[in-house]
């Protein structure tokens, strides 16, 4: 049987970390794209992967490239090419930095790898992801943004440690953009079935709410660059539901076509993912809170998109 082909457009710390797990895991062969100034770093990383598939006994082949083409026929695609955040600078700072990196890898995809499962990393990804749907026609199904698993795993880990119990047994649910506005929703977070709401005192949810949203902010602040372990497993996780036909239930972002009330819009709702992409968007009630939450939310992305609509050639 052929073994799967994917594609990780971006060779910097978050590609490099993504190779690295694909590769681990035997998930498939691996291609490690970059513009031509870091084809030799990308070749680089693609050796030192290769030769450690020899001491990992995992059958994989690894390419390290600057040229398109050699994308053509990947059956996933992960993006995070374009600029890391900076200490002091929001995601959406990197919107006119981030653009037209994002359309010119768009046109590549729409000509080399149009049937390609798509996983958005760049920031601010709402609109990253909302663009490169945009220019390259592919179906909603197969275009989603990473960001909501990510979340998800922060806020799960940051319940944990307040619990003093197992991560394997908190569940927790993050909605909206991947910004200061994102949505945690407590009503579907829990400690093997019991709501963390009936766990944990208001005031200590509130902080550890608050501390989720700004938990990328926390890792530029401490490293002086975006974090890159946490988000290459949250996109190898979602690569992997579609290669494996998983049909897991994960937050992604996502594009709206009248679901939660919002059209046109890539925004963070709990999907399934399997063998056909985005299988189903899962429209969950929400309290009358948690939907003025997830309106400040869309508005904050839609701000941002409609910057990326006036500039849209």
């Amino acid at each position: 049987m052929e073994r799967r082909k994917l594609g990780l457009v971006g060779a910097g710390n978050i590609g490099g970390e993504l190779a690295n797990i694909a590769v681990s895991r035997a998930l498939g062969d691996v291609v490690l794209f970059d513009i031509p100034a870091k084809e030799t770093l990308c070749q680089g990383k693609a050796l030192d992967l290769e030769q450690a598939t020899a001491l990992n006994r995992v059958t994989a082949t690894v390419k390290g490239t600057s040229k398109f083409e050699d994308l053509a026929g990947c059956d996933v695609l992960i993006i995070t090419a374009g600029v890391p955040r900076k200490p002091g600078q929001s995601r959406d700072d990197l919107v006119g930095t981030n653009l037209p990196i994002i359309r010119d890898v768009a046109q590549n995809v729409r000509k080399y790898c149009p049937d390609a499962f798509v996983i958005v990393v760049s920031n601010p990804l709402d609109a990253m992801v909302y663009e490169l749907k945009r220019v390259t026609g592919i179906p909603r199904e197969r275009v989603v943004g990473m960001a909501g698993l990510l979340d998800s795993a922060r806020l799960s880990l940051f319940l944990s440690r307040e619990l003093k119990v197992s991560i394997r047994d908190v569940k927790a649910m993050v909605l909206g953009g991947h910004g200061d506005d994102m949505v945690p929703v407590l009503s579907y977070c829990s400690v093997n079935g019991v709501p963390v709401t009936s766990l944990i005192a208001k005031e200590q949810l509130d902080a550890i709410v608050n501390r989720t949203r700004m938990g990328g902010g926390e890792i530029v602040k401490l490293m002086g660059t975006s974090a890159y372990y946490a988000p290459a497993a949250a996109a190898l996780a979602m690569a992997e539901a579609f290669l494996g036909d998983q049909k897991r239930l994960v937050p992604a972002a996502t594009y709206l076509q009248g679901e939660y009330g919002y059209n046109d819009l890539y925004l963070g709702v709990p999907v399934i993912i399997g063998g056909g992409g985005v299988e189903l968007i899962v429209d969950l009630p929400l309290s009358d809170e948690e939907r003025v939450q997830l309106a400040k939310s869309a508005a904050s992305v839609q701000s941002v998109v409609d910057l990326v609509k006036r500039t849209a050639g």
